[in-house]
């Protein structure tokens, strides 16, 4: 099983950017695809955006526009750039990966999440 491993959180301020970056060593992503998922407490863990191995990304309203996510298969590295950052964009964020069903792995794994948060 694949072994996430999360960094680039931290504190911004509101207008700031941060890239989040996943670790995935010997992942190599094709159709079950990668994603960001963010979590606040008390809230369902929701979906941020996601990527396959064609390189077709998704990228929910929350955050559309405001920020890109990729992956480099020579780093097996998953990143999310987020940009002109808000205070609600302040949630746990986690990496994920097999996030399809369809003839894929019948779970998801996911990394162990790291903090963004956002002041004014």
């Amino acid at each position: 099983q694949v072994q996430l491993e999360e960094s680039g959180g931290g504190s911004v301020q509101t207008g700031g950017s941060l890239k989040l970056s996943c670790r995935a060593p010997g992942y190599t992503l094709r159709r079950c695809g990668m994603g960001w998922y963010r979590q606040t407490p008390g809230k369902k863990r929701e979906l941020v955006s996601h990527i396959n191995g064609d390189g077709k990304v998704y990228y929910a309203d929350s955050l559309k526009g405001r920020s890109t996510i990729s992956y480099d298969n020579n780093k097996r590295t998953l990143y999310l750039q987020m940009n002109n950052l808000r205070t609600e964009d302040t949630a746990v964020y986690y990496c994920a990966a097999d996030i399809f069903r369809v003839r894929c792995p019948p779970t998801t794994t996911w990394g162990q999440g790291t903090q963004v948060t956002v002041t004014s």
